[in-house]
């Protein structure tokens, strides 16, 4: 099925470019624009160069710009909610170094009232 798929692609389509991890950008005879994802097709893996194309934003594909990142742009990632990358601070019930001895939980039938 993959073979039929990567064909007709091939067929019908013009590729414009790659990004770094690996995706590859298409626009199809009747201009729709598409990406065929490096791996799982997790949409948060487009670079923000390339969600300005894809999305219509802009009708220079990032291959024909110049896209220098500077020494203070961060590498993009993808989401990564539910991996062992994700983000987990330290004071998080999640995390098994919490000691949450400081909390106390609110009573409704022991309410402290203040004259």
């Amino acid at each position: 099925m993959q073979f039929i798929q990567n064909f007709i692609t091939k067929l019908s389509c013009k590729k414009i470019g790659s990004d770094e991890f690996g995706n590859e950008y298409f626009e199809h005879r009747n201009k729709k624009r598409f990406v065929v994802y490096n791996g799982i097709a997790e949409p948060t893996k487009i670079p923000a160069e390339w969600h300005v194309w894809i999305h219509y934003m802009t009708n220079q594909a990032p291959v024909q710009i110049n896209t220098n990142k500077y020494s203070w742009q961060k590498i993009h990632l993808p989401n990564l909610t539910g991996t062992l990358n994700s983000y987990n601070p330290n004071n998080s019930k999640s995390n098994s170094n919490n000691n949450s001895t400081h909390y106390e939980a609110w009573d409704a039938n022991n309410l402290k009232t203040y004259d």
